[in-house]
């Protein structure tokens, strides 16, 4: 990307609402019923992109925790950008991805791509990311933040920062003069995010991890929030799978969900070592970041943590939330304020299909829990995970 061009990117977005529509997911979805039809028995194959969202995904093909469900899984597919990551699914050419879980809400009801949720894949492990001179979130007024999709928890969470601190989020071209108190947001792939931060043509960017660490490495920002202290243990990436692969491969789908639980249980308790084998120095180079970066969101000190607190970029403390953590369990409550957040958001392109979802119906119809409720009680039920063993929960803000 040349670092003062969007042009791309919004050719990325352009693209992707296409896609994201029931015409346009029309000749994808013929190629996936062709695929399914004529390989019934096909492996697992992961579409991903280089962030730690990535993680549970990548744990479980580097242990061999597929395999060890006896099922077949192919090298994970390393992808640019989340228009390939849809594509890819759509038309089949992968089978089980991690998917921002707003995208997911456009993508089966925008699109009425035949898809479900079937557990989470992390939680918190995003970060409002910022230039080193600005120290307080109303400094953005007048200025331009990049944020990783129109339908992202980033762009709902950094909204409500933003109207929080009187600033008013707004959608222009990137030419245009901005009033005192409005932000304008435009969407850039993770990976271009530090290097324009860096050369000033934007102010700030949220983002998932480790994109964050990163501009700190390169001493090029500072994170001034953390996500998961705006909204608690919320989600950002989920599993997403095809459903005729949900019924009609239920026994493979289960084993499917078991490995990646099991692969969330065992990266808990093995921080470091996921961040190395995530690493470009890991067997696999799975991602193309340094092992050093990588530890400071899977494996941060309690230093760090304590310059966070002392900055102001956590300010729930007792929340005690990890930069990045791990549970797989969709809860019910998330999906629904996420749908009454998005329905409220600022959103480029075609939004009218979310005035029309009822909450607690799409709750019940984006998710497909079974698989994960069975896979939760295989490896001791949510206290495993440091959860009250409920598969309810009320969501919390900050105020």
């Amino acid at each position: 990307m040349c670092l003062d061009d969007f042009t791309h990117t919004r050719r990325d977005f352009i693209k992707l609402s296409a896609l994201l529509t029931a015409g346009g997911a029309m000749p994808l979805l013929s190629s996936l019923q062709a695929r399914a039809a004529s390989d019934p028995d096909a492996p697992v194959r992961i579409g991903y992109l280089p962030i730690t969202d990535a993680t549970p995904l990548l744990v479980a093909h580097n242990n061999g925790l597929f395999e060890a469900e006896g099922i077949k899984a192919e090298r994970p597919v390393l992808l640019r950008s989340w228009a390939q990551v849809i594509e890819a699914f759509i038309s089949g050419q992968v089978n089980v991805i991690h998917l921002l879980s707003p995208m997911t809400v456009w993508a089966r009801y925008g699109s009425k791509v035949p898809a479900k949720v079937v557990a989470w894949n992390h939680v918190g492990g995003s970060g409002l990311t910022v230039a080193p001179n600005i120290t307080e979130v109303k400094q953005l007024g007048g200025q331009t933040v990049a944020i990783p999709f129109w339908y992202s928890i980033h762009n709902v969470v950094v909204q409500q920062l933003f109207r929080d601190h009187g600033l008013t989020p707004v959608s222009k071209p990137t030419s245009a003069e901005l009033a005192a108190n409005e932000v304008n947001l435009v969407v850039l792939p993770p990976s271009d995010m530090p290097p324009a931060l860096a050369s000033k043509r934007i102010a700030g960017y949220i983002v998932a991890e480790p994109f964050n660490a990163l501009a700190e490495d390169l001493k090029v920002g500072r994170v001034q929030r953390f996500t998961g202290d705006i909204w608690r243990n919320h989600a950002c990436c989920v599993v997403f799978m095809h459903e005729h692969d949900l019924n009609n491969r239920p026994e493979w789908s289960q084993k499917v969900v078991n490995a990646i639980v099991k692969a969330q249980l065992w990266t808990r308790d093995h921080r470091a070592e996921a961040a190395a084998l995530l690493s470009k120095a890991g067997p696999n180079r799975y991602t193309p970041h340094t092992p050093q970066v990588l530890s400071q969101v899977l494996a941060p000190s309690a230093e760090a943590r304590a310059r966070y607190i002392a900055s102001g970029a956590i300010e729930h403390a007792q929340w005690d939330e990890k930069r990045i953590d791990f549970q797989p369990y969709p809860f019910p409550s998330y999906t629904e304020e996420l749908v009454r957040r998005l329905q409220n958001t600022l959103i480029e392109g075609d939004k009218g299909f979310l005035a029309g979802l009822d909450p607690q119906q799409t709750a019940r119809d984006l998710v497909d829990d079974r698989f994960v409720r069975n896979s939760i009680e295989a490896v001791g039920g949510l206290k495993a995970f440091g959860l009250p063993d409920s598969f309810e929960r009320n969501e919390e803000f900050a105020i």
